[in-house]
This record gives structure tokens, C-alpha cells and sequence, in this order.
């Protein structure tokens, strides 16, 4: 019964972690801009600014208006959790395309 509960509360923590993990730039203070991995205080200063003038329409937008942030940074940023407008950039934290073997090769030869 006690396993049951420990299991059930660590679900329920790293439930919770996931949840709290998306972080929108359009949406977040500082604190939660800097509480993505790979921004820090700088970063997070000059996504604030460029927020002023108006909110960030799309990851490119934000790639193009804040400097530093290009394409491979964005897609670090969004495994890291950061979503524009509540999405993650596209292309970020794709699943592996798992390697052909011979086997898949002569099964498409067959077909």
C-alpha cells in the first residue's frame, strides 16, 4: 500500500513538472523567461524589450526580432519548454527516425 502511494505521488510530481515546464514568451516575466535553460538574465532582457513593441507572432518573429536566437537556439529553447503563442517550434525535440535494417529494406522492395 505505501509503495502504492510513493508511486502515485511521484506520478503526480512529475506530472505537475511537465505541466510547469512550458513557459510562453508572450506570457512570461522574467523569472519564468530565465527559468528556461539556455536564457538567462540578458536573454530574458531583450525578449521583455522586443515584447514591448508588440506580442511575438511565430517562432520565426521571434528568431528574427531578438538577437542570439537562431535556429538551432530556438529549438533548443523549445525542448527546454518554450512555446510561442502556447506551440513549440517546429522541428523541436522530434522523435529519432529510428535506422532502417535490411529487413525493412527488402520488405519495401517487396511491395
Amino acid at each position: 500500500m505505501l509503495k502504492q502511494l510513493f508511486a502515485a505521488a511521484f506520478i503526480f510530481i512529475v506530472g505537475i513538472g511537465a505541466v510547469m515546464a512550458q513557459v510562453d514568451v508572450n506570457q512570461a516575466d522574467q523569472v519564468g523567461l530565465d527559468g528556461i535553460r539556455g536564457i538567462g538574465p540578458t536573454k530574458s532582457k531583450q525578449i521583455l524589450e522586443e515584447r514591448k513593441k508588440g506580442p511575438f507572432k511565430d517562432w520565426n518573429d521571434l528568431e528574427s526580432r531578438v538577437k542570439g536566437i537562431g535556429g538551432k537556439s530556438a529549438a533548443k529553447l523549445s525542448s527546454a519548454g518554450l512555446t510561442v503563442n502556447g506551440k513549440p517550434r517546429g522541428g523541436a525535440a522530434a522523435p529519432a527516425k529510428p535506422a532502417s535494417t535490411p529487413s525493412d529494406a527488402k520488405a519495401k522492395t517487396k511491395n
